[in-house]
C-alpha cells in the first residue's frame, strides 16, 4: 500500500507490505528496498471485471509466495537499471 504526500501522486510517503504489513524504507521519496507493486486491471471473461486491484509486497513476502508457485518464475538479469 503506498501513500503519497500529494494528491498528484507526485512524492512517495510510505509504502507497506500489504501482506505482512511491514513499513518499508522510504527516504526523500524515494522507496530504498525490494518491493514488487502490482498494479492489475481484470477484463472480460474473470470473476473481478472492470476491477482494478494495486498492491504492494515485500521482499521476504514476495519470496514466499513465489516459492509456492508450480512453474518457476522466469528471472534473467538487468544490465541497466533506472
Amino acid at each position: 500500500m503506498r501513500k503519497y504526500l500529494d494528491e498528484n501522486k507526485m512524492e512517495l510517503d510510505s509504502v507497506i507490505c500489504n501482506y505482512c504489513g511491514k513499513k518499508l524504507l522510504v527516504e526523500n521519496g524515494i522507496l530504498k528496498e525490494g518491493c514488487l507493486e502490482v498494479d492489475a486491471t481484470f477484463g472480460y471473461f474473470s470473476r473481478k471485471d472492470g476491477q482494478n486491484h494495486r498492491f504492494d509486497l515485500c521482499e521476504d513476502c514476495y519470496e514466499k509466495m513465489v516459492a509456492r508457485f508450480r512453474i518457476p518464475v522466469d528471472s534473467s538479469e538487468v544490465k541497466e537499471l533506472l
